[in-house]
């Protein structure tokens, strides 16, 4: 039956002969990694099509019970890079290691336990929504029992038990995306590749699903989802930013606020604006940077907010300036982006590689 080729971690031509652009991982041969006490341990890694570097020297720890969120355009390597974590592609140089195996080298204990959510649609068009599921199901030889609870439960995330009687053929595509997580999810792995999981799905679903993989979170499990949609970067506990086939950027989501601004961003409101305020609060120890808007307000980069703020609202006070309000500024992960691909490559990104709404382009990795 062509349903386990479908599933298969790499293809047998890989497995029959070298690739040329083998590195250092498939050189070594051995399934086990030394010193890996992450779930996901990768250093140096790259992979290079013919004379094309796809990827470029991607180095990247995710510890067991994390959420990483990888967020780039398309085309910036995040799907080359759950290739390569998966088995699926070959580097051409650097190591891996995922639950402390090579991945083109997993058992078959090690690959039960991980759900992977591909961009490409690999399920069955001609067998029911329902069907799909279970054939996955049975690939991690759940029990009778065990199968039918959980397909329904994962059917019911998703939104489409009602339509688990349906042939894939004639549903939508993002509901063939939906049925796609459902079967990466299905046997509860400890570990979820997910690939633009939320791509064209409403808000509602997204943040449904997103708290769903929280839920995963708490309960130990490890996921790695790629995202051209920024503001989902604000439900991962850790952030890596790709472009151009390098990580440029990785931290929490507020580390890379503070490292994309130089600090924390305070907005001053005053009642009678005046330029002599910005001199007064660019004087203020603390203050990195001091910016006059068009209105009637100042926006400062300062090194800590809560530490700073009192010393200019005193340094105002005893200038004669009315201030209506502070408040800090909460920079958006767009702004946050764009500064650092800015301090990266010195241009801003290409317009449309991203998106905060649900019409993300495909993935062309």
């Amino acid at each position: 039956m062509k349903l386990t080729e479908d599933f298969a971690p790499v293809q047998e031509a890989e497995r029959a002969a070298p690739d040329a652009n083998v590195g250092t991982v498939s050189q070594q041969g051995n399934d086990a990694c030394t010193d890996a006490p992450c779930v996901i341990d990768a250093r140096g890694l790259r992979k290079d099509f013919g004379t094309h570097a796809v990827l470029t020297d991607l180095s990247l720890q995710v510890r067991a019970g994390e959420i990483f969120g990888l967020i780039g355009p398309s085309g910036s390597g995040k799907s080359t890079t759950i290739h390569l974590l998966y088995g699926h592609l070959r580097p051409s140089g650097g190591t891996a290691c995922v639950f402390g195996e090579r991945p083109v080298h997993f058992s078959a204990r090690t690959r039960a336990r991980i759900g992977y959510m591909p961009q490409g649609f690999i399920l069955y068009p001609d067998l029911t929504v329902k069907q799909n599921v279970d054939a996955a199901a049975g690939l991690y030889g759940l029990s009778e029992w065990h199968n039918r609870r959980s397909i329904r439960a994962v059917l019911e995330l998703v939104e489409l038990w009602e339509a688990r009687g349906k042939t894939v053929r004639s549903i939508s595509g993002g509901m063939q995306r939906r049925l796609a997580l459902a079967a990466a999810l299905v046997h509860d792995p400890d570990l979820l590749f997910a690939d633009e999981p939320t791509a064209n799905l409403d808000p509602i679903l997204r943040m449904r699903l997103w708290k769903h993989f929280r839920g995963m979170s708490e309960r130990g499990k490890t996921l790695l989802v790629t995202t051209q949609y920024i503001d989902e970067a604000e439900h991962c506990d850790r952030v890596g930013v790709m472009y151009g086939g390098a990580l440029i950027a990785e931290g929490r989501p507020e580390e890379l606020r503070h490292r994309a601004f130089g600090g924390d961003v305070v907005d001053i409101t005053f009642e009678r604006p005046s330029e002599s305020y910005l001199q007064v609060v660019s004087s203020v120890a603390g203050v990195r940077e001091a910016q006059s808007p068009p209105d009637e307000s100042l926006r400062l980069t300062v090194e800590d907010a809560e530490r700073v703020i009192p010393g200019l609202l005193a340094q105002l006070s005893t200038s004669g300036a009315k201030v209506r309000s502070v408040a800090q500024y909460r920079p958006t992960f767009d702004e946050v982006f764009i500064r650092l691909i800015e301090q990266h490559s010195g241009s801003r990104p290409p317009a449309g590689g991203l998106t905060t709404s649900a019409s993300a382009q495909e993935e062309a990795d």
